[in-house]
């Protein structure tokens, strides 16, 4: 039997042609990469706009402000996702928004760079009318700035309703003639530090107010430096010209070892690079043997899809016709390796077959058939060619019998 239809299809009842079974393969495999990457880096594409006080946000406590500001006059700004590239000459500025953030990775690696800690201020809920934005819902206890640089560093702070009027600047901040720093309405303020506030307590006020609260303070003998009241830099502080100069002014005295630009951290606000298997297929070392194994099944399906000529259909596993069957019984018998005894048959199909041509008397049988036979003219007698192929012991010599006895009954008609 047969495991192949009958009947080839014409290919006009199919269902989709082969361009659109190819478009959809290709759009289903793009698909499929896109999940992929997407899965892969979601986490790290996500814009931040969720009303908080750090530099992707662009709500009236967030800093994304500066960050143009900063951008549009050459200073290089650069957003920071991981805390592994924290070592950089670059001013670093962090905003965590509460007293629970853990800062000890900052200030390790930061212990002689630049470093700018911005207090938290605000309580502030999303704004439902304006994606992104967010609402004052007053002022966060005093407990949330001051732990955000405890134990090792511990403050004392004040918040209250200040007349406005220009913060009192020192070490020659306010004499670069980039404008001058006014005070926050209401205003938050470090009234020095605990007793039991670490091994350093030297505090160098830099910016203070009219009654002596420090705004803005530098920690030790090293670039560390701690912004109290966060109106200073924030959105709300960026929407006046004057305050905004005096922003980029501030920034570049901290930033003045040489660095080329300005960092800021966001990796402390929850937008950090997340670790994920599958983030290594898509970076080195292992982005090498991704693109190999895409090479590979591309190459493999272009292989497929353009294969050298036409598809050759399979044969049948038994042909039509008598030939096919004659053939199917002949290699049937060779492969069980019985020619050599056929010899005998072979001579009794031509027995018969000479006796019909020849008009043998149809009383004669086996010997008396032979002999009728031995006595036609002939070189050769017929019963010593039967023997011979009957005697036959391999296919050579069997062939050999075969051709006598058909050369013996091809001369008899001639």
């Amino acid at each position: 039997m047969s495991d192949i239809a009958i009947g080839r299809p014409d290919g006009q009842g199919a269902l989709f042609r082969a361009r659109t079974v190819a478009l959809l393969l290709a759009i289903g495999i793009a698909g499929f990469i896109a999940m992929l990457v997407l899965g892969a880096y979601a986490p790290d594409l996500r814009s931040g706009r969720n009303g908080g006080a750090h530099a992707l946000s662009n709500a009236v406590t967030g800093y994304s402000g500066l960050v143009k500001l900063a951008e549009a006059t050459g200073r290089h700004p650069r957003i920071l996702r991981d805390p592994r590239q924290f070592d950089t000459e670059d001013l670093l500025v962090v905003t965590p928004e509460t007293g629970a953030v853990d800062i000890s990775a900052a200030l390790q690696e930061r212990t002689t760079r630049p470093t700018l800690f911005i207090l938290p201020k605000w309580r502030t809920v999303p704004d439902r009318d304006h994606g992104g934005w967010a609402r004052y819902r007053g002022l966060l206890p005093l407990f949330e700035p001051i732990g955000v640089l405890a134990p090792e560093y511990r403050f004392t702070m004040r918040q209250y309703r200040s007349g406005g009027g220009l913060l009192t600047s020192h070490m020659g901040i306010g004499h670069m003639g980039f404008g001058r720093f006014w005070a926050p309405r209401p205003i938050q303020t470090i009234t020095g530090l605990q007793r039991d506030a670490g091994k350093d307590r030297r505090l160098t006020p830099l910016l203070t107010d009219r009654s002596g609260g420090i705004v803005l303070a530098r920690i030790g003998e090293g670039p560390l430096y701690v912004l109290a009241d966060p109106d200073l830099l924030n959105n709300r502080g960026m929407k006046q010209l004057d305050q905004a100069a005096a922003a980029l002014t501030l920034l570049d005295w901290m930033n003045n070892t040489g660095a080329g630009g300005i960092a800021f951290d966001v990796s402390m606000n929850g937008f950090g690079h997340s670790r994920s298997p599958l983030k290594l297929l898509f970076e080195p070392p292992f982005l090498a043997m991704t693109l190999a194994i895409a090479a590979a099944l591309l190459l493999t399906g272009l292989h497929a899809l353009g294969r050298f000529g036409p598809v050759r259909p399979r044969e049948r596993a038994i042909a039509f016709g008598k030939a096919a069957l004659v053939d199917n019984s002949a290699l049937l018998i060779r492969k069980a390796g019985r020619e050599a005894r056929l010899g005998g048959r072979y001579a009794a199909a031509v027995r018969d077959r000479a006796a019909r041509a020849f008009g043998a008397p149809a009383r004669l049988r086996d010997g008396a058939l032979d002999d009728y036979l031995d006595a036609l003219k002939g070189r050769r007698r017929f019963t010593d060619l039967a023997q011979a192929a009957d005697a036959a012991t391999n296919r050579h010599s069997l062939l050999e019998a075969a051709q006598a006895l058909h050369d013996w009954q091809g001369e008899k008609t001639e």
